[in-house]
């Protein structure tokens, strides 16, 4: 694919991360001020999960328990549903050789919960290599779901054969230009976001100008009070931009969000979960159902991490989402598989 990054006069945040439960930025490239409490707070890597409850923007958590994790203790709220990322059916090396297998135990997760969840979110490498029979296993295993319906937005393996094709004909009707589009439940509106066309590997994600186009036009509309709920691959916040881990022009369209009190992110692509908050806007980015991948700058670059198999299912999870309409709170728990 071809890399148009370094053609851009990108602006990037740079942060260099500590330990996994550390609350510090060791450096910000931009010397801009912001609270570092405030801009970023590591959730665990993977393991225990976190509870966010956000409600005009302003965010409260704590800690889940293994036990307590997607248990009795899990707010309902008027409706809930579930993101699930990086299922890479088709993968077989030795971080995971039945990536089908911890899918599975993704749905039992899913399936076991107390309120059956009105959809899930798939935010993209549904498949490894974009492969028909990939997306069929995919297909036939989310069947067995209790959820009422499945949305899904690409990752960049789901178009590294045929830039996207395949992907589009089973999960892109009615959507616009290579994906994208919205829809609104209960009051939230949703964007499905692509940022995983014409990148090199290990580039920064791209949205493009046509789809910032429509995204502004599409929210265009909505009251300042509307909850925003955004789905992408790739996070819209600069995590690791050395690995990729990062959109470049996200923030053209996080500009067009931040009028709104609510606004909550869901990203794949990392494998591992962090979260950050800046203003009215709460990014997540959820483990993966496959393999986990390295601690940004722990490894010389990205890519499936191989962990004792006993250990595997602690890294690996799902991400459940409530939503309380009278209040307009998000209360959103990560579920390790194991």
């Amino acid at each position: 694919m071809k890399n148009e990054n370094k053609k851009q006069n990108v602006k990037i945040k740079e942060v260099r991360f500590l330990e996994a439960d550390s609350d510090h930025i060791d450096h910000n490239s931009e010397k801009d001020g912001v609270d570092r409490r405030g801009f970023l707070k590591c959730m665990a890597w993977a393991g225990t999960g976190m509870l966010w409850t956000v409600s005009g923007g302003v965010l409260g958590s704590r800690m889940l328990s293994p036990i307590s994790a997607g248990a009795a203790e899990t707010p309902m709220g008027d409706f809930n549903f579930v993101q699930i990322s990086d299922s890479h059916i088709g993968f077989n090396k030795p971080a995971n050789t039945d990536v089908a297998g911890t899918l599975k135990q993704a749905i039992a997760k899913i399936n076991a919960l107390p309120v059956a969840p009105d959809f899930i979110l798939h935010t993209g490498d549904l498949s490894h290599l974009s492969e028909p029979s990939e997306f069929d296993t995919l297909d036939q295993l989310l069947k067995t779901t209790k959820a009422g319906q499945v949305f899904y937005v690409p990752g960049e393996h789901d178009v590294i054969s045929d830039n996207g094709k395949e992907f589009r004909a089973r999960y892109g009707k009615g959507t616009k230009g290579s994906g994208w589009f919205s829809f609104d439940q209960r009051g939230i509106h949703f964007i499905g976001l692509v940022n995983v066309m014409n990148i090199a590997e290990g580039g920064l994600g791209i949205l493009g100008e046509d789809q910032l186009a429509w995204l502004k036009d599409d929210v265009s509309g909505l009251s300042n009070s509307t909850p925003i709920v955004v789905f992408a691959h790739v996070p819209l916040w600069s995590i690791y931009p050395q690995w990729g881990w990062g959109t470049q022009d996200a923030e053209r369209a996080l500009g067009y969000l931040r009028r709104f009190g609510s606004v909550t992110v869901l990203n794949g692509h990392i494998h591992q979960t962090f979260k950050k908050v800046e203003g009215n806007i709460t990014f997540h980015t959820a483990t993966s159902t496959a393999f986990p991948q390295p601690k940004p700058g722990a490894a010389p670059k990205p890519g499936p991490m191989k962990v004792a198999p006993e250990i595997l299912p602690t890294v690996l999870g799902i991400t459940e989402v409530n939503y309380v309409e009278s209040s307009h709170s998000l209360a959103i728990v990560d579920a390790k598989l194991g």
